[in-house]
């Protein structure tokens, strides 16, 4: 997938970061299955971090420092790359993560994925959320979120799978204008099949994954990872028998969904309803 400049330049700085790893691995005497071992990971996840396939998380950065006795260099490195303020603290890893996806499959309980928001769909939500924050704050929110949306563009894009719970289309998050705008949007997303949208009718009653929003996320040369979030909090996950739970809950939730051309009718004519 083609990268933007700032894309480029933060996996130069991965890359920086993994051959730090490596020569200070080497340099201490240790294999990559003895640093794993340390550390409580896999040798060939310090090999995907050497080759900086796959971001290591903040507290095997952490305990790397203190196995390699690197006073503190690879949190610090860590923290600097992956500080960006634009998202809150607990998102900023899971965004990086999202531009190096091949496939996404997410789940929206109550709010419309950020990668399917319209500007004015986000502005509400953000203001929502943070009624007391300046003008500038929105827009940088909102700015943001836009530039997220950017890799749903072009040939090279990942597939993306979306079930969105039928509470997503029927607030009227914004106001009824802003919210049929939003709907005609993913239907637009759909038509023009840069999206695979289902919705989860208030029919199916209980069902999988009842916490909070869901993202499953695949790559070429890394592991799958699964994301939840709730209201105030992020977990970002990697275990291989978790992410399996995690794809399960997502399997569960799929054919509990109606079918593609049934969600697609029902978003068309919720946006109608909220223009009347």
């Amino acid at each position: 997938m083609a990268k933007g400049p700032r894309s480029s330049q933060q996996q130069a700085a991965w890359e920086f970061f993994g051959t730090e790893l490596k020569r200070r691995r080497e340099n201490a005497g240790l294999t990559q299955d003895g640093l794993g071992l340390l550390v409580f990971v896999s040798g060939g996840y310090i090999g995907q971090f050497e080759q900086a396939i796959r971001r290591p998380q903040l507290d095997v950065a952490i305990r790397i420092d203190e196995v390699l006795q690197t006073e503190g260099f690879f949190e610090r490195t860590w923290r600097k790359l992956i500080d960006d303020k634009r998202y809150a603290d607990y998102f900023a890893q899971m965004a990086e993560l999202e531009g190096l996806a091949t496939k996404i499959c997410a789940f929206a309980p109550t709010v419309v994925p950020g990668l399917l928001q319209t500007a004015a769909y986000a502005e509400a939500v953000t203001v929502a959320a943070n009624p007391f924050v300046t003008d500038e704050y929105v827009q940088q929110t909102v700015t943001a979120r836009m530039e997220r949306a950017d890799i749903l563009q072009g040939a090279a894009r990942p597939e993306y799978w979306v079930i969105l719970h039928e509470n997503t289309i029927r607030t009227p998050v914004g106001g009824p204008a802003v919210m049929a705008a939003q709907l005609d949007h993913i239907a637009a997303m759909v038509r023009e099949r840069k999206a695979v949208v289902t919705v989860l009718p208030h029919t199916a009653g209980a069902h999988a994954s009842m916490g909070g929003m869901l993202a499953l996320m695949e790559f070429d040369d890394a592991p799958p990872t699964a994301y939840t979030e709730t209201e105030f909090a992020g977990m970002l996950m990697d275990d291989p028998a978790v992410v399996t739970l995690a794809q399960r809950a997502y399997d569960l939730l799929r054919v509990a969904t109606l079918s593609p051309e049934a969600s697609l009718t029902l978003i068309e004519s919720a946006a109608e309803e909220h223009r009347q």
